[in-house]
């Protein structure tokens, strides 16, 4: 059986993270990834993805050089490359799949497919994005058309002929969408909460203002509902430039209320666009109004954007039904996020909805933690920048308790 002081349940961004911060202060340590290094970032986005935070936000600790473009956008297999080389020198099991973590003796005890590990701490790094969410009605679509969530979506080319019916608006569904559309196919958008963000405000990148004005570092503690916080749809932003449904529209997509069922081969829709759109320029305006707080705070003479605050209109009038075969439609595309499935872990700190219990990450056991959670530690917890100061003071956290635990 292998013992080690930390076992680290993940090898993305986040476990990568930790182990270079564990490293560093030569706490021993092994990482166990069911694939390789990356794995979803290789196996589970599609291929004309880019990042929509800029190359100067691919912050990890350790990384140790500029990118070569700070202003520019990584696509996915950049970013699969730069994960790879980063773990060049880290202690990854890869290809090796956790059936189980429980205790024994007073440690953790890690069951694999490939034996066990018996471990003094664990940091559980499996992400946020770690098993597809589809509605339950998914399955009434029946063989009308091919229903596919956003992680299996590769390119246009590779979808079934016909149109391309998309189920979310946030990130991955406009980005979707508008790649579908600008192949030349007719895409329906069925849109649900979002928050529409213009790709640059008052002459420079969103991002450079969010992280200015203290957006990106709001702490959990500090926020007055952390969970609505949490459940905040992630910024319609893309690295290929401006995108809201107002863009999309003009592109010729058709936009259409919420999905809220299927059956014989038609998809239901809610009136709710509009709605949707009202609700999602509220979050627009409110931080567009910090930033602009933070400027005048600074002194800084930068004219004015008043397009970035001209919200799209709404479409007078939205379908109430696709009939898939009629349309034409040949997919359907799910980009309705992910769950988390904890089915492995025998221990004692999930809620009644099966999430992690957690403080900032920290469980309610002894030794444990987790790490790549939305708004784990601070509202950046979910980009890459964010995960790397999340694992740098968690293993502050963890290399306390371990010289606990070595003293007693």
């Amino acid at each position: 059986m292998l013992g080690t002081d930390v076992a680290i349940l993940g090898a993305g961004q986040a476990g990568l993270a930790m182990s270079r911060c564990l490293t560093d202060r030569g706490i021993a340590h092994l990482l166990i990834e069911r694939g390789d290094a990356g794995e979803r970032w290789r196996a589970q986005r599609w291929d004309g993805l880019r990042l929509l935070t800029p190359n100067w936000m691919t912050r990890l600790p350790g990384l140790g050089h500029a990118p070569a473009d700070p202003d520019g956008f990584m696509d996915r297999a950049a970013l699969v490359r730069l994960l790879q080389d980063y773990a060049q020198d880290a202690p990854v099991l890869a290809r090796t799949g956790v059936r189980r973590l429980g205790t024994l003796g007073g440690r953790y005890l890690i069951e694999t497919d490939r034996g066990a590990i018996r471990a003094r701490a664990v940091v559980i790094a499996t992400g946020a994005c770690d098993q597809p969410c589809l509605p339950d009605w998914a399955a009434a679509i029946g063989d009308s058309a091919q229903p596919l969530h956003a992680a299996d979506y590769a390119r246009p080319a590779a979808l079934p002929a016909g149109g391309v019916l998309v189920v979310g608006a946030s990130a991955s569904g406009v980005q979707i969408a508008r790649e579908i559309a600008a192949a030349g196919r007719l895409v329906t958008l069925a849109a649900g909460r979002h928050t529409r963000m213009p790709r640059r405000y008052r002459g420079r990148d969103i991002f450079t203002w969010l992280e200015a004005a203290g957006v990106l570092d709001d702490r959990w503690t500090e926020v007055p509902d952390l969970a609505a916080a949490r459940r905040q749809p992630s910024m319609q932003l893309s690295g290929h430039g401006r995108i809201d449904l107002g863009r999309l529209r003009r592109m010729g997509v058709r936009l259409a209320g919420r999905a809220t069922g299927a059956d014989r081969g038609r998809v239901f829709l809610a009136d709710t666009l509009a709605g949707d759109m009202a609700a999602g320029e509220i979050r627009t305006r409110r931080i567009l109004t910090r930033i602009d707080g933070h400027i005048a705070a600074v002194g800084h003479d930068l004219p004015r954007d008043r397009a970035a605050w001209r919200a799209p209109p709404a479409p007078r009038a939205t379908p109430a039904a696709v009939d898939l075969r009629g349309e034409g439609i040949g997919a359907v595309i799910f980009a309705t996020g992910y769950a988390r499935d904890y089915s492995w872990l025998d221990l004692p700190v999930l809620d009644s909805a099966g999430e992690l219990v957690h403080r900032g990450g920290v469980l309610p056991m002894p030794g444990l933690y987790a790490l790549g959670l939305r708004f784990l530690r601070r509202r950046s917890s979910n980009f890459i920048d964010g995960v790397g100061r999340d694992a740098e003071e968690l293993a502050a956290h963890l290399a306390a308790f371990l010289g606990q635990r070595q003293a007693a």
